[in-house]
């Protein structure tokens, strides 16, 4: 039992898991401020399981936010379990706790503001948004609605990421504008959510949501089968030539979502830390996985 356990933790690359943890708690600490300290008091619910904690709490001020999006993130993480691989699911929940920690223990400690609500719902979506952007970068997620837009795109892959997100958090959204009874609590939503989204995208992917990845490595068919084991993302392999070897070779060639850049790479350097890896910006993406390819 014991050689058992020391061979795991020599399994482990303790390195990548304290780059994680730190990515995790400078992430946690931006998201942080954007829900607590900005959205928490100004009475308006952004998309995603934030919106839900939001609401719940105006009605229960002694529930903590972090705390409640934690307990509605247990079941989802369960139920989505399977789909989404267990080291997803490890990393996401060592992401979600730390984020609850600090949401609950942490930002209590500073003061809240609330009396411009528009600055709130600014501050809100691009603090949270660059946040969840350094969650994103390692291949992590905050759970709740990550967990369920990958879920529903695994079983219908047809359907964008956009518009699963824009329905799951439009519904959350105008659910709040009901209950603080305001069409501004509706607005200031949408505004929060918009940049979040936005300041995702910019930081991670420049002006495009979608990356062309062209890999060149001598062990393309491991790369590939991992690319779609650990990610259920497809990849083409196409046959070259080196110019200057003149040995025959295959060339990867990837197109990845917003959730999947990072991870895929990461699959490449771990298999091939000597492979070339050109990304290029694809402006519109069509057929399975991706915009469907209407006449």
């Amino acid at each position: 039992m014991k050689n058992t356990k020391r061979s795991l933790l020599k399994t482990i690359n303790w390195k990548e898991v304290g780059i994680d943890t730190i990515y995790d708690i400078i992430g946690g600490i931006l998201y942080g401020i954007g829900i607590y300290t900005f959205a928490s008091e100004a009475d308006f619910a952004p998309g995603c399981i934030a919106g839900v904690a939001l609401i719940i709490h105006h009605f229960f001020k002694w529930v903590p936010i972090g705390l409640c999006q934690l307990v509605i993130n247990i079941p989802v993480a369960i139920i989505c379990y399977k789909m989404l691989g267990r080291k997803f699911f490890i990393k996401s929940a060592r992401t979600m706790i730390i984020s609850t920690i600090i949401l609950d223990l942490v930002m209590p400690l500073f003061p809240t503001y609330s009396e411009n609500r528009l600055l709130c719902a600014i501050f809100a979506g691009v603090l949270s948004g660059a946040g969840l952007a350094l969650v994103y970068m390692r291949g992590s997620s905050t759970g709740g609605t990550d967990f369920i837009i990958m879920a529903i795109r695994k079983k219908l892959p047809h359907m964008s990421i956009g518009s699963i997100s824009l329905a799951i958090d439009g519904s959350v959204i105008i659910l709040g504008g009901v209950v603080f009874k305001q069409i501004e609590a509706v607005l200031y939503g949408i505004i929060m959510t918009m940049l979040s989204t936005t300041i995702i995208d910019k930081l991670m992917y420049g002006t495009s949501s979608q990356r062309q990845l062209t890999i060149i490595s001598n062990k393309a068919k491991e790369i590939s089968d991992q690319i779609l084991k650990q990610t259920e993302r497809g990849a083409t392999l196409l046959k070259g030539v080196g110019a200057y070897t003149g040995e025959d070779k295959l060339v990867i060639m990837c197109l990845c979502s917003k959730t999947e850049m990072f991870p895929v790479r990461a699959i490449v350097k771990s298999i091939d830390p000597h492979a070339m890896i050109m990304i290029s910006t694809v402006d519109e993406a069509y057929g399975l996985g991706f915009n469907p390819l209407n006449d």
